[in-house]
């Protein structure tokens, strides 16, 4: 994979500049902004490969800056948040984010989040480049090499990382999916308790774009994408 271009965008000087440095010495490109307007503008100019945001920004906040963005270009967004709450998630969900990070946060786990979205991107990437058949699991069904999704007639957008998930569930209908294996197979890394509930939390996401009865929960294994319509 050659080196990536990344947006880092935090307002917090001493974080900004560790992980910055920490990109550089994976062999990234760096640019940088501080604020909202920044960030959106520099999205604009530089047209990076991934955006690493801060939640909590002035001007105005990452949310905004993430709906702004994906509206002009879809770029993988990997949120930075000092909060937990689980609302706050699933609103970064839902405006295009594809993974976050709670703070404090091990620059090693970063790392590991940020090559994971790149692996997702160049996948889609060569996906895109092979014809491949769609999807149809009940009313719903995906298309792998456009990145596309329906609802019955209704096409519904679905974050790369959402649409891996969606994909990962629908190859096996009906079969219950621990969550471990959900991580290791659409994030392509391993973790503990904390990583799980990334899946979790992506399929509470996934749940109210394709609709809460499709996607079953087994308490304490895993889900299971439901065959019925």
């Amino acid at each position: 994979m050659s080196a990536a271009l990344v947006l880092v965008v935090e307002d917090e000087p001493v974080i900004h500049e560790a992980v910055a440095e920490r990109l550089r010495a994976e062999g990234h490109r760096v640019v940088s902004a501080y604020d909202g307007p920044g960030a959106v503008a520099a999205h604009g100019e530089h047209e990076p490969d991934l955006v690493l945001l801060d939640v909590m920004l002035p001007g105005f906040d990452g949310l905004e800056v993430c709906r702004r963005i994906q509206a002009v270009r879809p770029t993988p967004v990997l949120m930075l948040t000092a909060r937990d709450d689980e609302s706050d998630v699933l609103v970064g969900l839902g405006v295009g984010a594809d993974d976050y990070l709670t703070k404090p946060f091990r620059m090693r786990e970063l790392v590991a989040r940020v090559a994971a979205l790149l692996r997702r991107v160049e996948r889609a990437r060569e996906l895109a480049a092979t014809p491949s058949p769609t999807v149809s699991v009940g009313g719903l069904r995906l298309d792998p090499a456009a990145r596309r999704a329906w609802v019955g007639d209704v096409e519904v957008h679905l974050t790369p990382t959402e649409l891996d998930l969606a994909l990962a569930l629908a190859a096996r209908p009906g079969e219950v999916l621990r969550r471990e294996r959900l991580l290791a197979e659409v994030w392509g890394w391993q973790g503990g308790e904390g990583a799980t509930r990334t899946v979790d939390s992506h399929v509470r996401s996934l749940r109210a774009k394709i609709g809460a009865e499709r996607v079953r929960t087994v308490h304490g294994v895993g889900y299971a994408l439901e065959a019925r319509p």
